[in-house]
């Protein structure tokens, strides 16, 4: 369990690279649409060549674990990819990347009340510590939200879509696939299936836009490296540890908060995002400690069965 946390929350360092250059990009002009459709448009050839090249791997077990069940993969990766990422990435329109990473953490609670679609009871212990995080972030928006500005409560809509999306895809498909399939490979699987969805927001982009920017194409290609090869293959590693445990899988779904933490730092010392106020850090406190709570509840249960 350990070993998945810590993979959990060093996905999450990872991840806030997306807020911070998706913000970048909306700074400098670029469309946000071509933000969400090049980073897996990217992301595609990195994950074959990392499947190709990598000992034990190869591309031909997870085309015919596709061709087996195609609607299944294409369905859920398109939700949990395309429906994740495109209204995350519209939600970074609307305001600093912090507050972004902030309101994101409805995820936390939407993996939770996700459970009893896979026929568990919701661990009401992994929720109460999951609320506790999100009185966190509810303090950690309050600045934006009193400032009457209104962006933080528009940018909810397209998040609280991505939060139960990104969970529900990332978990469907770990019953979709093979036993025998691994992170990389799953995560190589549902972008190629994914593919067909980001096709056609590129074309509505260029529609829209025309074509991207240099500078946007450039950060575009790192977040897919950083944030979708590199941290969603932690994520995914970190969930596949703890997949028969729907309460520690909740667990480590929670490390994701953390996204706040570095994407906070990183905003204020790079971007020249404003400091929270202090019920800002009040609300960061709060995030930390139901992230702990989280974790040692779900250490708490390593005497339980795995179902």
């Amino acid at each position: 369990m350990k070993k998945a946390m810590f993979y959990g929350i060093l996905a999450s360092f990872f991840f806030a690279f997306t807020f911070l250059l998706n913000r970048s990009m909306n700074l400098s002009g670029g469309y946000w649409l071509w933000s969400a459709g090049l980073r897996y448009i990217f992301m595609l050839p990195m994950l074959g060549l990392l499947v190709a090249v990598s000992p034990g791997r190869s591309l031909r077990p997870v085309l015919a674990a596709i061709r087996e069940k195609p609607w299944q993969w294409i369905l859920w990766s398109t939700v949990g990819f395309g429906l994740f990422y495109l209204p995350l990435t519209l939600a970074s329109v609307y305001g600093e990347s912090w507050l972004t990473a902030a309101s994101w953490q409805l995820t936390i609670v939407a993996g939770v009340l996700l459970t009893p679609l896979f026929g568990q009871k919701i661990p009401l212990k992994n929720l109460g510590m999951s609320c506790l995080i999100l009185v966190g972030v509810l303090l950690l928006q309050l600045q934006n939200l009193s400032a009457g500005t209104g962006s933080g409560l528009v940018a909810l809509i397209p998040i609280t879509v991505a939060a139960f999306a990104y969970p529900l895809g990332n978990r469907k498909m770990m019953t979709v696939c093979p036993p025998e399939m691994d992170a990389i490979e799953r995560v190589f699987g549902m972008t190629l299936c994914s593919i067909p969805f980001w096709i056609v927001a590129c074309v509505v982009a260029y529609c829209n836009a025309g074509w991207p920017t240099g500078g946007q194409t450039v950060q575009s290609l790192a977040v897919a490296l950083f944030s979708g090869v590199v941290a969603t293959i932690l994520f995914f590693h970190a969930t596949d540890l703890v997949k028969g445990n729907q309460g520690r899988l909740a667990a480590v779904e929670a490390t994701q908060c953390g996204e706040v933490v570095f994407t906070l730092l990183g905003g204020v010392l790079v971007l020249g995002d404003d400091l929270p106020t202090a019920a800002g850090f009040a609300g960061l406190a709060l995030i930390v400690v139901g992230m702990a709570a989280n974790s040692l509840l779900a250490s708490g249960g390593g005497k339980e069965r795995s179902e």
